[in-house]
């Protein structure tokens, strides 16, 4: 789950767009003005921010000078403003992308996935909210880690990288264990069951997704959006 900071000037449309973008697993903190917003982005990291330009105490372009000067979060402003002028002055200073109001809901979201798709790491692989992070080597599902082992993590890697590629009991071995290991088809059996236990304790719906090919092996399913 993507953590958005949203900076406005007016509650009614604070609440607005958190109640648009909750459905689609945003978690969204509402900062009232610019210096909330400073507040929260220098306690915690976010992964985005939505920041409203026409603000009285200060404006969203030099809000935007601000946090550039510490943080490199991806920003997109809205405004009611569409001038070309204004749009060139917010890139100028660091913003991402703008918004003209009111906006088209799809496209905000759009533009807001498309961002997060460029500023994503790129050795992880990040489904429904369960994030598979090599570099890190972690799982987590909405920011929360899940305890796999090391050869657990890397065999859902394997899977994850390969959706809907069916591997047999013996691609698993040679793969996580290597050529000469002894290792058993039960034994991958054995990890399978408790990295599904593990994710589905985590709440995610692991078994529409890592299944099982009767008298073959195991893949991990994409659906299509």
């Amino acid at each position: 789950m993507h953590k958005v900071l949203l900076v406005d000037d007016e509650k009614r449309m604070l609440d607005l767009v958190a109640l648009y973008l909750k459905p689609h697993h945003y978690l969204c903190t509402k900062a009232l003005g610019p210096f909330e917003a400073l507040d929260y982005l220098e306690k915690e990291p976010y992964d985005l921010v939505l920041l409203d330009v026409m603000m009285p105490e200060m404006d969203g372009w030099e809000l935007c000078r601000e946090i550039r000067e510490f943080s490199d979060v991806p920003i997109i402003m809205l405004t009611a403003r569409e001038q070309s002028k204004d749009i060139i002055k917010g890139l100028k200073l660091g913003a991402d992308d703008y918004v003209t109001k009111p906006f088209n809901e799809e496209e905000l979201l759009a533009r807001m996935e498309a961002l997060l798709r460029r500023r994503a790491p790129k050795n992880s692989i990040e489904v429904n909210g369960l994030l598979w992070d090599e570099e890190r080597f972690e799982l987590s599902y909405r920011e929360h880690s899940i305890k796999l082992t090391p050869k657990e993590f890397l065999m859902l890697g394997q899977l994850m990288k390969k959706p809907n590629k069916v591997f047999s009991r013996d691609q698993l071995i040679q793969l996580i264990w290597g050529f000469d290991s002894e290792t058993e088809g039960r034994t991958i059996d054995s990890h399978v069951r408790n990295i599904r236990e593990k994710i589905r304790q985590a709440g995610f719906p692991i078994d529409d997704h890592f299944i099982t090919v009767w008298g073959i092996g195991y893949k991990w399913l994409h659906k299509a959006d």
